[in-house]
């Protein structure tokens, strides 16, 4: 019988699927059990945001693979994971839909202050909030990409669906596909400099990292929005609030922050500036990185990254692996 470990919420199908194949042990809810209980045990990890470090590999004697529910790998040791020919593998495109539409919920909200509107009215203050509640219309509006991967891409075609001018950016990209999407291709000075709206959609690497920082901050069209549903770290966290603070900037929506590497359950503790910000401000909107947590998306998610622990437990190179494990395991049986 194998043994499983699921970091955190998952569609239930998943769950029973796992359960039919061998013990599953969860790392939430009212049995949750810590990962460092049961290493010795575990064959495979499914794995959301939770941090799988080189301590928990190497403390994993039995650990085949690590199956992400996503598409982001920032949270394991990959290095660890191949040095002990352990396989990670992602689930690409199981949540496009999802995200792009929260980039629309998050922009909408913005645009039309609609936080702010719900609270107000529910508090009782419809008369006095509506001429405060003047929004603006996103049709003719210059969206910029940075980035033009799945997600992107879908965010492009509802973009365009509104009547947007849709800018993309991304060195990866030939500029004919970007155009068969409808898009301009720009280079990133033009994206920053001429988008209304920016939405980051790349990984977070060295090079990412803190790539809107004060200066390119302040290269950005005044006024402009900027959204990130990508990952915590690509934006100067301080030097936006100081951009949203003195007006240079329109507003700003994120469904990620930079201490969800140290805390993937409370970053918000770790950003107490930004805590401040939301209290007093209508110009910030932060969600708990939901951007990807639909019943649709969920189920997608956990069925890819089960078909992954089930093809590395037969022996298999998984779909969609990120590493290269040499030599091949041995096949371990999958009932």
């Amino acid at each position: 019988m194998h043994t499983f470990y699921v970091s955190e919420q998952i569609h239930p199908d998943a769950v029973a699927e796992l359960s039919r194949m061998g013990q599953v042990h969860l790392g939430y809810g009212d049995d949750a059990v810590a990962y460092t209980d049961i290493a010795d045990t575990v064959d495979a990890v499914l794995l959301r945001a939770e941090i799988f470090d080189a301590d928990k590999i190497s403390n994993s004697p039995n650990l085949t693979i690590i199956a992400r529910h996503g598409v982001g790998t920032n949270n394991v040791d990959i290095a660890a994971a191949t040095a002990a020919s352990v396989w990670v593998t992602t689930t690409p495109g199981s949540n496009s839909r999802a995200v792009a539409e929260h980039v629309f919920a998050l922009l909408l909200s913005l645009a039309r202050k609609t936080p702010t509107a719900a609270h107000g009215t529910a508090a009782g203050g419809w008369a006095a909030l509506k001429p405060t509640l003047t929004g603006f219309e996103l049709g003719g509006r210059v969206l910029g990409l940075l980035g033009f991967g799945n997600i992107a891409v879908t965010v492009s075609e509802i973009a365009r669906g509104f009547g947007m001018r849709v800018l993309v950016a991304d060195p990866y990209v030939a500029d004919t596909d970007i155009e068969a999407r409808g898009c301009v291709p720009v280079t990133l000075d033009q994206l920053i400099t001429d988008a209304d709206i920016l939405s980051l959609h790349l990984p977070l690497t060295d090079g990412t990292r803190n790539l809107f920082d004060a200066s390119t901050i302040a290269r950005m069209r005044p006024g402009a929005i900027l959204l990130n549903t990508a990952r915590g770290g690509l934006i100067d966290e301080q030097a936006l609030l100081d951009a949203l603070d003195d007006g240079r900037l329109g507003g700003a929506a994120l469904d990620v922050l930079d201490g969800e590497a140290a805390d993937p359950k409370d970053p918000l503790a770790h950003s107490p500036r930004i805590a401040e910000h939301l209290a007093a401000h209508d110009n910030l909107i932060v969600t708990p990185h939901v951007g990807g947590q639909t019943t649709e998306s969920l189920r997608n998610a956990g069925a890819g990254a089960v078909q992954c622990i089930r093809q590395a437990l037969a022996g298999e190179g998984p779909d969609n692996a990120v590493n290269s494990i040499t030599p091949a395991l041995e096949p371990v049986p999958v009932s």
